[in-house]
């Protein structure tokens, strides 16, 4: 084991489009990173799959590349974070019993309303601690649909998973996750809730037990660092949240990725409607908003103009968005927050013969960006406060034009993390903190975690993104009415 000033640690972020890790000290030096993208499988209607082999080919690859590093020997701690109500379902010896369903993945919308309706309001707050959607992506949602239409793989599962637990598994061979992982299932005393689980028969036995983030999940036992103890972690929200520089009350953060979340850390906050309020853990409060399409609405944009995401960037700088210009429902596999429509498709609005593609590259990423405003403004209401400022990071966050667009449109100023990977930045800030190399949360945030120049709205292009943004708002029923119609 090195000694603390001068170990290094990995952390693992295992994301909707690909896996990166990185190799830091305990500065926060980056000394090796590693990127590899896997596919997502859409080959039916709502569906979205992936295969969990290739998160643990990647994961090896990593690995393998960080042994061959002069500083590998010094490797003291590794961390995982991931993707989140992206679900596995496995026997007794962890392998999957099909494909993972992935939080994009709606098919288990009718399941969800039923369980949704089963439980009151009332009865959620009393159980979760906030008014929590049970939506297609939640736990219970995809337990019912496999048991209604995969029986008997519902009838080999033993264990429930989410993928970076899975991959913990897989290296330390102890089957277990975190609270704050478990989305929609733990109440403010970090345990399952009760009344949530009697919701579905069998859940209880094959969700895995609980631990707390900062807990050691158990040590690598074969390869390169073997023996080296993983720390259980959380999900990318919260580890992005760490890898943004924030621990703070009063702190806000915007994630652009596959998709964006918005999330206000505030001790003073009520929860609301539409959006995931998260049980308190060690001071930390934290109200978010789910999207469930930013950078995949942008890539899809993309390819069907036939450019690339920085073409893309180039063709919405030669439209500015004008009072006039067209309007984009990002609604494209449905909506999370705030409104968790998993049935609502996307669209445009205010086309004319006068638009191009530039300014259809540039309605795609407004579009985004208003649906990242409507979530912020939900996630803002739970929280009691707003927050000014916004410490912004992920994939989406490398265009300085849409960087632009998106203060414009939230009115607000958006700080740029220097890090390609917030997540797995994060996940190194968990297991350091756990493994006690690094001080607090708090302190390891601000002292690991670069910023770049803030990026202000100007008051113009704010004003016009307020006008534009009542008429967007108008999309979601507008074109809701006209998907039914097309469903029928």
């Amino acid at each position: 084991m090195a000694k603390s000033g001068k170990a290094v640690l990995i952390g693992i972020d295992i994301g909707t489009t690909s896996v990166k890790a990185v190799m830091s000290d305990v500065a926060g030096r980056v000394l090796d990173r590693f990127h590899a993208a896997h596919d997502m499988h859409r080959h039916g209607h709502s569906v979205a799959e992936q295969d969990p082999a290739d998160w643990w080919t990647a994961v090896q690859q990593a690995l393998d590349r960080f042994a061959a590093h002069p500083r590998a020997g010094d490797v003291a701690v590794l961390g995982v974070t991931g993707q989140v109500n992206t679900h596995l379902f496995c026997d007794t010896d962890l392998m999957p019993l099909r494909p993972a369903i992935t939080w994009q993945d709606g098919r288990a919308a009718t399941e969800a309303a039923r369980l949704d309706t089963a439980i009151g309001e009332d009865a959620k707050i009393a159980a979760l601690g906030a008014p929590v959607p049970i939506d297609a992506s939640h736990a219970l949602s995809r337990l019912a649909w496999l048991m209604r239409h995969e029986p008997d793989s519902a009838a080999m599962a033993r264990h429930l998973l989410v993928p970076k637990d899975w991959i913990i598994a897989r290296l330390t061979g102890h089957v277990g996750t975190d609270p704050l992982s478990s989305v929609g299932l733990v109440g403010p005393s970090l345990a399952y809730a009760p009344a949530i689980l009697d919701l579905s028969k069998g859940a209880a036995d094959i969700l895995p037990p609980l631990s707390d983030p900062l807990a050691a999940a158990g040590k690598i036992r074969q390869g390169p660092f073997a023996g080296v103890p993983v720390i259980r972690g959380t999900m990318d929200a919260w580890a992005s949240l760490f890898g943004l520089g924030l621990a703070r009350d009063g702190e806000g953060m915007y994630l652009s990725g596959t998709s964006d979340v918005l999330a206000v850390i505030s001790s003073a906050g009520r929860g609301a409607p539409g959006v995931v309020t998260f049980p308190p853990w060690r001071g930390i409060a934290l109200h978010a908003g789910p999207t469930q399409s930013g950078g995949a609405s942008v890539a899809w944009g993309a390819g069907m103009l036939g450019k690339s995401l920085n073409e893309m960037s180039d063709l919405a700088l030669q439209a500015p968005i004008r009072p006039d210009s067209p309007l984009f429902l990002p609604h494209l596999e449905g909506e999370r927050a705030p409104l968790w429509d998993a049935a609502s498709r996307g669209g445009f609005a205010g086309l004319s013969s006068n638009h191009g593609p530039a300014a259809i590259a540039a309605a795609v990423m407004e579009g985004v960006a208003f649906a990242a405003r409507l979530a912020l403004e939900a996630v803002e209401d739970s929280a009691c406060i707003q927050a000014s400022t916004l410490r912004f990071g992920g994939g989406g966050a490398a265009s300085s034009v849409w960087t632009q667009i998106r203060a414009n449109t939230l009115g607000r100023t958006l700080v740029p993390v220097q890090t390609k990977e917030p997540g797995a930045l994060g996940a190194i800030v968990i297991a350091g903190a756990g493994a006690g190399l690094l001080d607090s949360l708090d302190a390891a945030t601000q002292q690991i975690v670069p910023t770049g120049p803030p990026v202000a709205a100007t008051q113009e292009a704010a004003d016009i993104a307020t006008a534009r943004f009542r008429a967007w708002r108008e999309l979601h029923p507008a074109l809701r009415t006209a998907t039914d119609l097309l469903d029928r």
